[in-house]
């Protein structure tokens, strides 16, 4: 079957599947840790969360192109390319879906306790999973195509 992934591929997956660990467990943790104002943490986050985000789309998009190029007649059966649709999916559910409702939660003025606090931790609850699930599965696919070529 050949190497798993091509060098380029390997770029491509290293560049997002770092940036989410770096992402989510050492920059967004560090922002809270370090500022006083969980308001400008959040903020922050979510502008770095937005960028990897985008970051996220185009690796992906890309990855995608190339296990259909690679595999050709047999690419919808490689389970690498249920994997990558999967993360993009989610990728694009954070997006386009979570990220915009957050923010306009954010926009009305989240009060302890409110009914915007409790969907915005909702939303949240649900993006932090998705994160969490994203995180694995490219780990997953680093893993497996890190030994896969050795």
């Amino acid at each position: 079957m050949g190497r798993f992934l091509s060098a380029g591929e390997n770029i491509l997956l290293t560049l997002w599947v770092g940036g989410l660990w770096i992402t989510g467990y050492l920059v967004v943790p560090a922002l809270f840790a370090s500022l006083d104002n969980r308001m400008l943490a959040g903020d922050l986050a979510g502008s770095v969360f937005s960028l990897m985000s985008w970051v996220g789309l185009a690796c992906g998009g890309l990855l995608i192109a190339g296990v259909l190029l690679h595999e050709r007649s047999q690419s919808f059966t490689t389970w690498r390319l249920w994997v990558l649709a999967a993360m993009l999916s989610i990728v694009a559910i954070g997006l386009f879906v979570l990220q915009p409702q957050m923010q306009a939660l954010k926009a009305q003025g989240i009060a302890s306790g409110s009914v915007q606090a409790i969907a915005f931790g909702r939303l949240h609850g649900i993006s932090s999973t998705l994160f969490l699930v994203n995180s694995i599965l490219g780990l997953l696919l680093v893993g497996v195509g890190m030994r896969a070529s050795r």
